[in-house]
């Protein structure tokens, strides 16, 4: 049996902000926990959702004390905080850190006995939905704003754990292309590369069926036709990284990812790597050493990537073209695929560990070992 979760409501297109005070108010809630980020509050991109509150008279509070991979801290200050504004429901402003800090903060005070933030890695058991979310990205990547998984920096421990929880998925989510306008160059192209990496990765996945494939198929479609115009601050493939990225979580938050993601979720524990650009720099390697237990599937995401000739080729030859294609993808919107200067040769081995060990593995195609990903690693030192 399989079993597909998406959000109630979802909002697309320019101007698809214009909602939220609607929505907040249609649903009865009386105050608004805005969770985002210190840089969106700076550079004014929140206030572009809070002045709409304003006007429509919705009482609000803001909580900004989220980093860019956010800690089990941020989350502890963010319980205290919704606790201290008594509010009723989260509007969740940002990219991943801010979504996912919404969602540990949701859950935890309709589940209080999860107060200690680590008892949520996994699949944890919790009762009650969480606290009802709005959330508006303003990156094009990460998809929280679709799916039922979190991740958070246990920065003691060195690591980054999932959290899967079908009760966290954002009761509805907002998909305003002019959220991302300000996003520099740099960032779209990190993000957008993690929205390709859960495309291609949920499209392989061991759990991956039908319905997911149609998701992940079109996904990639879509990504790979906007993503460079999106980087070089065109409009409409902004619009189109917006879906594409949305399309993509709709179809990987219900089959799982791969160990790109397991492998990258630890980079970023270690050293702090943004976690779009770890994904991209390590896909193409990870897509080679997985191409044998794929079948048929590299002929797709190649087709998908506009590569000419599939048609004719062997397998060997859509296989690889199709990780080329990926490859030539990352290299025109600035993405060096390569791990030099990163990562410490004495880290390498228990880097390793924490990958294999990560919720993500387990769904990758082909089995890995330890031994493996630490070859995987070392392959782009």
């Amino acid at each position: 049996m399989n079993k597909f979760m998406l959000n109630e409501t979802s909002y697309h297109g320019a101007g698809a902000i214009a909602a939220v005070p609607q929505e907040v108010q249609n649903r009865g809630f009386k105050k608004v926990f805005v969770a985002t980020d210190p840089d969106l509050i700076k550079f004014g991109v929140a206030a572009k959702v809070t002045d709409l509150l304003d006007k429509a008279g919705i009482d609000y509070a803001v909580y900004s004390d989220i980093k860019a991979n956010p800690t089990i801290e941020n989350v502890q200050n963010g319980v205290a905080a919704f606790k201290a504004a008594q509010a009723d429901c989260i509007v969740a402003i940002g990219g991943g850190s801010a979504m996912d800090t919404a969602k540990a903060i949701g859950i935890i005070i309709t589940n209080p006995e999860y107060a200690d933030v680590r008892s949520l890695e996994g699949v944890a058991p919790t009762k009650n939905p969480c606290v009802p979310i709005i959330a508006v990205p303003t990156t094009a990547g990460t998809a929280a704003e679709v799916t039922i998984n979190y991740v958070i920096t246990d920065v003691e421990n060195k690591r980054k754990f999932v959290c899967v929880d079908a009760h966290d998925i954002p009761v509805v989510a907002v998909v305003d292309s002019d959220m991302m306008s300000s996003m520099p160059a740099a960032l779209t192209a990190a993000t957008g590369m993690d929205a390709l990496t859960h495309a291609i990765e949920g499209y392989i996945t061991k759990g991956a069926w039908e319905l997911s494939d149609m998701f992940h198929i079109k996904a990639i479609e879509i990504i790979a036709r906007s993503l460079r115009d999106a980087v070089a601050g065109k409009a409409e493939g902004r619009e189109g990284m917006a879906l594409g990225q949305y399309v993509a979580g709709m179809g990987f938050s219900n089959v799982g990812l791969g160990v790109d993601h397991s492998m990258a979720h630890t980079l970023s524990a270690y050293y702090d790597m943004p976690h779009g650009k770890a994904c991209a720099t390590l896909l193409p390697t990870v897509m080679a050493f997985n191409a044998p237990c794929t079948g048929e599937k590299y002929r797709d995401i190649a087709i998908a990537m506009g590569v000419k000739g599939v048609e004719a080729m062997s397998q060997e030859e859509y296989r690889a073209a199709a990780v080329d294609a990926v490859k030539k993808l990352a290299e025109d919107v600035g993405i060096q695929t390569s791990l030099k200067g990163i990562v410490k040769e004495e880290e390498l081995h228990q880097l390793s560990v924490d990958a294999f060990n990560d919720a993500c593995r387990p769904g990758n195609p082909r089995d890995v070992s330890v031994e493996e990903i630490e070859e995987l690693y070392r392959s782009l030192m």
